[in-house]
């Protein structure tokens, strides 16, 4: 169901009048008006001026984004825009069209299960890492804003935002929107895919660590080090391995 009041409060949040919006999408002050207060319903190519004009997915319209989370397309596209890939690239990979991508990123269509199976495939994910549940993600809000060193209120200082909605988040109450992912991961230094997906096996992964080396990866100067990892390309993180192996086939640590 598509909400006008979003519509009002991402142009507010950008500061755009409703004259301004209105011009910038090319429709009239008075039906932009109706839409926003929901007297009214756009067209599929009115809603595309709009995201067009706001920047936003035409999905953010259609389910408040701060209350039901992160749609599936915006996840995609944030992994697929990590891994240097274009729309054109992915369809390739996965034997899809080109506008079914679109579609699915842009939450118009929802994939199936065949097509989702391709696109975590060519984004070198499992299936379910492409779904996150809220508690996990304010949970993993909460643990890097510790590390960190920093409370509510300087975390929302930093991303732009209340220090209300970051408490809500880490509470698994609301959901952000993916505008709010990425002013939170900017403000830590760290790509956004890292509150979008899940962690499915790393706990088993944790438990083959010796007790030392789990309490190592809770030093700061490690987990900078295992954040600058995630920005490496894959030529870059083949090369670290390399040096990695080299080093321990030396024996200097003997």
């Amino acid at each position: 169901m598509f909400k006008g009041e979003v519509v009002r409060r991402v142009r507010e949040e950008k500061g755009y009048s409703l004259a301004e919006l209105a011009e910038k999408a090319g429709i009239s002050v008075s039906y932009l008006s109706e839409i926003e207060r929901g007297s009214k319903k756009p067209s599929l190519k009115t809603v595309e001026k709009l995201s067009a004009s706001l920047n936003i997915s035409p999905g953010e319209f259609v389910s408040d984004a701060e209350q039901e989370g992160i749609g599936l397309g915006a996840r995609i596209r944030l992994l697929r825009e990590e891994r240097g890939l274009s729309l054109q690239d992915l369809a390739n990979a996965t034997g899809l069209s080109y506008s079914y991508i679109c579609e699915i990123e842009r939450e118009l269509v929802r994939p199936s299960l065949s097509a989702l199976r391709k696109t975590a495939a060519a984004l070198h994910v499992p299936v379910n890492r492409l779904k996150v549940h809220g508690s996990s993600l304010g949970g993993k809000i909460a643990r890097v804003r510790e590390e960190y060193g920093l409370n509510q209120s300087q975390l929302a200082k930093k991303a732009g935002v209340s220090a209300g909605l970051i408490g809500q988040l880490e509470q698994g109450k609301v959901q952000p929107s993916l505008q709010t992912v990425e002013k939170i991961a900017s403000a830590f230094g760290i790509s956004p895919c890292y509150f979008i997906t899940g962690d499915d096996g790393m706990d088993d992964f944790l438990h083959l660590l010796t007790p030392e080396l789990r309490q190592l990866l809770l030093d700061p100067h490690v987990q900078g080090v295992l954040r600058a990892l995630c920005h490496c390309s894959e030529k870059e993180f083949r090369f670290i391995l390399d040096f990695i192996r080299m080093f321990k086939e030396a024996h200097l640590c003997d």
